[in-house]
This record gives structure tokens, C-alpha cells and sequence, in this order.
């Protein structure tokens, strides 16, 4: 008999546990989960039983960078358990929780190289929106690179410049909507992006680079530090106003992302970038990053289920 039950923060340890065992990418730390939660309009943890024992675990969540009347979940089954029902239970609540919040959609990810599952999720009508490779650039193998930005072009950090904050929001408002994906998210207001996306644990103003020209906000990058991962930072998000594309801005942002990571210890840096997205996946390859095994988007309509 297979039971579905939700946790609190209490549970998350375990859970995470779970998690690490089906998909270690996906694993990360309590304080992680939590203020990816914090983050969210909501979120919630389930883990599935059989006959009392621990089989699977799912998320589900809603507004986080997600368009309206679309939810995310993702269900995690171990391997000894498979093929007895237990992610199609999983399924069934992650719907009927998004369901309950007014999505029509359940959107998800699943690891590029895991033929099973995305067999699986076919069969149950999700259906490929978009693939996120996973890049990656070993830091010990390499000198922390000069910045050597475009003329007329500064480069600074967010905790020298507190008052440009206004600015990176507005190059935000631009290169949000730009990404493959993104293209119907709504943009969140001043207060609630900086919340949510410049405030959250992970999070440094010393790690978040602005590029100017000419005294003018033109683009920035920031960088995302994991409590779980401490050798490893994450390439958060990187934006250039459309007026400024083209002349080597992003470019000069990414090496002063990784020139500080080298400088401050880091092992590697990591990014994930959708396929469709050519201008950032070429800079990301020019500057020595290496593409692994990374997730296909899913999604599917959740017109009929009860």
C-alpha cells in the first residue's frame, strides 16, 4: 500500500537524504530548500511509503520564476521501488496540490541522461519545452583571468555601489523576458525581485558584479553560494540591456565572476543554460566552461485529473 504524506521543516533532513540518493544535483541543504520556499508564493515536501517503509519524495511549488496557472513538482523514487506505482502517486498529489493553487499546468525536470524516467514521463503525456545544460568550469586548472572590460565600460560590485540597485533591476526587466522560457513570466515588482532574487541566503552583494558605461547601469551577473556545496558557485543570472549587447559586456561580467571565485577559493563554478540560448552558451565556451548531462523541461496539462 503506498501512502503519501507531507512534511514539515522538521522532515526536510530526510528527505534530503532521499533526494540525494535519486538525484544528488538536486539534493542542496535545509537552508537551502527553506529559503527557496521563502522565496516561492508557496512550496510544499511530500515523501510516499510503502507498507511503512520510505520509497519516494516530491516537491511541488508555485510563483517562483513560473508563468501564471503553472506549477512545478518533481518526484524522486528509489530505484528499488520502481515500477510498483510509487512516482505515479507522487504525480497524482503534486497535481492535486498545484491544482488547488489554480494552475492548469504542472511543469518538472528530469536528468538529461536517465532514459527511464523521461520514458515514464512521456508515457503520462509531459511533453519537452526546453533543456537546460549543466557547464561547468574547473577553477583549479586555470589563473583568475583579467576583467579587461570594453572602453568606457566599469566594472564594480554591488556592495561598493548599493545605490545602482535601481538599475540592475531595470536591466532585469529586460533580460528576464529574453531567456528561452521566460517569455511569458510576469516580472515581479522592485520590492519583491529584490526579496526574492538579490536577498535570499545564497545571495552576496560582493558577489554580484555591475557593469557601467558611461556612468550608466548597462548589465550585471551575480553569483549564487550553496550552504551544501562550499567548493562549488553557482552562475546565477547574467542580463545586458538590449541598447548594450554586442560589445563584450557580458563577457567582461563573467570573468570577474570567476576571477573573484578563483581569488576566493572555489573549486569550480557551474551554470546551467538552455540550449536555445546560443549567446550565453558560446561566451560560457569561450571562457573554458565544459558541458555535462543536464535536464529536459517538461510539462503537462492537468485538464481531467481529480
Amino acid at each position: 500500500m503506498i501512502e503519501i504524506r507531507e512534511i514539515g521543516t522538521d522532515g526536510l533532513e530526510g528527505w534530503l537524504a532521499t533526494v540525494g540518493r535519486v538525484r544528488p544535483d538536486r539534493a542542496g541543504s535545509v537552508e537551502d530548500y527553506l529559503d527557496w520556499k521563502r522565496q516561492a508564493e508557496d512550496m510544499a515536501w511530500f515523501v510516499a511509503a510503502v507498507d511503512g517503509e520510505d520509497a519516494g519524495v516530491a516537491f511541488a511549488y508555485v510563483g517562483w520564476h513560473s508563468a501564471p496557472g503553472t506549477g512545478r513538482g518533481e518526484a524522486f523514487v528509489l530505484p528499488e521501488h520502481r515500477g510498483a506505482g510509487v512516482g505515479f502517486a507522487l504525480y497524482r498529489e503534486l497535481a492535486g496540490w498545484v491544482l488547488e493553487r489554480g494552475c492548469v499546468t504542472l511543469e518538472t525536470t528530469v536528468a538529461e541522461d536517465d532514459p527511464a524516467s523521461l520514458a515514464w514521463a512521456d508515457r503520462r503525456g509531459f511533453r519537452e519545452i526546453g533543456r537546460d545544460s549543466r557547464l561547468v568550469l574547473d577553477l583549479t586548472a586555470i589563473e583568475a583571468p583579467a576583467v579587461d572590460p570594453p572602453e568606457g565600460v566599469e566594472i564594480v560590485t554591488w556592495a561598493e555601489r548599493p545605490d545602482l540597485i535601481r538599475g540592475v533591476y531595470e536591466v532585469a526587466c529586460e533580460a528576464y523576458p529574453d531567456e528561452p522560457g521566460q517569455e511569458g513570466t510576469p516580472m515581479d515588482s522592485f520590492e519583491v525581485w529584490l526579496s526574492k532574487d538579490m536577498q535570499g541566503d545564497s545571495d552576496r552583494p560582493e558577489a554580484t558584479f555591475i557593469a557601467l558605461a558611461d556612468g550608466e547601469v548597462a548589465g550585471y551577473a551575480k553569483l549564487s553560494l550553496s550552504s551544501s556545496r562550499t567548493n562549488v558557485v553557482m552562475h546565477d543570472m547574467t542580463g545586458v540591456r538590449r541598447v548594450f549587447r554586442g560589445r563584450g559586456i557580458a563577457g567582461a561580467l563573467k570573468r570577474a565572476e570567476i576571477a573573484w571565485a578563483k581569488q576566493a577559493g572555489y573549486e569550480a563554478l557551474e551554470t546551467s543554460n538552455e540550449v536555445r540560448n546560443e549567446p550565453i552558451r558560446r561566451l560560457n565556451e569561450r571562457h573554458g566552461y565544459v558541458v555535462q548531462p543536464g535536464v529536459v523541461v517538461l510539462h503537462d496539462s492537468l485538464a481531467g485529473i481529480e
